[in-house]
C-alpha cells in the first residue's frame, strides 16, 4: 500500500512515573512527520521504518504513537526516505551553524544551548560561546553523523587538558549560575556540536 498524505494518530505521553494517567489525543499526522520521529531510531533502514509502519506504534522521547498498522509499499517509503537528509561528512564544521554543544568526559554530560553560552558581559570582547566555538572548531574536529532527532549534522572533538581549562576559565560568562558552576567543575575531555545544515 502507497504512503498516505496523512494518517491519524493516538497521541500519548509516556511518562516516567509507575502509574500516571495522561490523556491520549487524537489527530491527523502527515506522514512524513511520523516518519521523521522514526528516523531518530532507525536511521534510514527502510525495512525498518515499513516494520514500524506496519506495527501501528512508536515511541519517541516522552511520546508514544498508535495508529493502524500497514503493510507499506517499499517503493513509496524508499522515495519518502530521499526526501530526509542524510550523513555527509564532506561537511566541514561552521560555528555560525552551531545550535548547541555538549561537553563530555566527566560525570555527567553538560548541554550547553548558543544562547546560554553567547551573553557578553558589558565590557567583555568575546562570549564563552565564542571561547567555546573557537576551540571547537581548531583542528581535529570530526564529522559524527546526521542526527535526525536534532535535525543537525553532529561533529565531536577530543580536548588537551589546556583546552578544557581555557573552557573552564572562560565559564563565569555564562547566564545561568547552575551551568556556569557545572562547567567550571567538571572533568570534561570531549566536546560534541550540533550543527544546522547549511540551506541549499
Amino acid at each position: 500500500m502507497a504512503l498516505p498524505q496523512t494518517i491519524r494518530v493516538k497521541l500519548s505521553s509516556e511518562a516516567a512515573e509507575s502509574i500516571s494517567l495522561t490523556p491520549v489525543v487524537v489527530q491527523d499526522l502527515a506522514v512524513a512527520e511520523l516518519i521523521e520521529h522514526m528516523l531518530g531510531i532507525t536511521g534510514k533502514d527502510e525495512a525498518r521504518i515499513r516494520e514500524l509502519l506496519k506495527r501501528g506504534t512508536l515511541v519517541s522521547g516522552a511520546s508514544r504513537f498508535r495508529w493502524t498498522g500497514w503493510d507499506a509499499d517499499a517503493e513509496s517509503v524508499r522515495e519518502m526516505l530521499a526526501t530526509f537528509p542524510g550523513d555527509d561528512p564532506s561537511l566541514s564544521f561552521e560555528a555560525s551553524r552551531c545550535l548547541r554543544a555538549i561537553l563530555r568526559g566527566g560525570r555527567q554530560a553538560l548541554e550547553i544551548p548558543r544562547d546560554a553560552g553567547a551573553r557578553k558581559g558589558l565590557f567583555q570582547r568575546a562570549s564563552f560561546w565564542d571561547l567555546l566555538m573557537e576551540v571547537a572548531g581548531a583542528a581535529g574536529t570530526a564529522y559524527g553523523g546526521y542526527s535526525y532527532k536534532d535535525r543537525a549534522d553532529r561533529y565531536w572533538r577530543e580536548l588537551t587538558a589546556a583546552e578544557a581549562q581555557r573552557i573552564r576559565a572562560a565559564s563565569g560568562a555564562i547566564r545561568f549560575s547552575t551551568l556556569r558552576e557545572q562547567v567550571r567543575q567538571a572533568g570534561f575531555t570531549q566536546v560534541e556540536m550540533y550543527a544546522a545544515r547549511p540551506r541549499t
